[in-house]
């Protein structure tokens, strides 16, 4: 893995990336993008999405509060971006918690065919049909999470990334599981909105891979680290959080990180 590289590589190219999301984080996201070196741009209405997309570097699709029109924008916008050959980030959020939210991740994932799927351990679980309970939009179980991260890879011909104290992230073949991060991610909301927004940026610069996604949870979770050392509760942690990520220093990562390989 080229952390240091691949750092230093988004941060020059400043990717822009669309997002079509969650109007609870929409503003950490954006903020977020922006300290991890990229550019965002948040829009959702279907007469701009799909000039958007196009001007775009990656594109980032988030149900966390979906409706009929925002799928629909995400349906286009997704229809662009495989026409333009962009890369897509989806997050599930809260599949497996109802039918319309498991239906609506379901159908993207068909439609939209994103390279790159991130949700937490719960969501990737019923998505892969390997079994996970979803409360709200938080995962409160999961069977085999490494398995679970291997077949939805392999069924969808992407990436993917299943969240939790330990995150998993698989391309169908190679599942490394990654132990960096701090329990204070847990304790503001959209802290998982926000490692997708930094996905994008990473493979809107770099395409999308293993090692691409790899370096942005890497990066992200070594800033919550150094957050967590600073801050004095929640309300300090995310503005500590994304100070760090601004601040962070490529070359660090490389002796940081805490990755393994899991064995079939």
């Amino acid at each position: 893995m080229n952390l240091s590289g691949n750092m230093t590589r988004v941060r020059a190219v400043r990717p822009l990336v669309h997002h079509i999301m969650n109007y609870v984080t929409v503003n950490d996201c954006a903020n977020m993008t922006m300290c991890a070196g990229g550019s965002p741009v948040m829009s959702d209405a279907l007469d701009d999405v799909s000039e958007m997309t196009s001007l775009s570097d990656a594109l980032v699709l988030n149900i966390g509060t979906l409706n009929d029109r925002t799928v629909e924008s995400m349906m286009v916008s997704g229809a662009v971006a495989r026409q333009k050959g962009k890369p897509v980030v989806f997050d599930p959020v809260g599949a497996g918690a109802t039918l319309y939210r498991t239906s609506v991740s379901k159908n993207i994932m068909h439609a939209v065919r994103p390279q790159v799927i991130k949700g937490n351990a719960g969501e990737i679980g019923v998505l892969s049909g390997s079994g996970g309970a979803v409360r709200g939009v938080d995962s409160s179980s999961s069977d085999d999470t490494a398995s679970a991260v291997r077949k939805l890879a392999r069924l969808q011909g992407c990436i993917v990334v299943a969240t939790g104290p330990v995150d998993y992230v698989s391309d169908g073949d190679v599942v490394l599981e990654l132990s960096n991060g701090t329990p204070m991610q847990e304790s503001v909301s959209g802290t998982g909105c926000m490692l997708t927004s930094v996905v994008g940026c990473y493979v809107g610069a770099l395409g999308a891979s293993l090692d691409s996604v790899v370096s942005a949870i890497t990066a992200f979770n070594v800033a919550a680290e150094d957050a967590a050392s600073l801050c004095n509760g929640p309300g300090t942690f995310k503005a500590a959080f994304m100070d760090a990520m601004h601040a962070l220093d490529g070359d660090s990562l490389e002796s940081r990180i805490r990755a393994s390989s899991v064995r079939p």
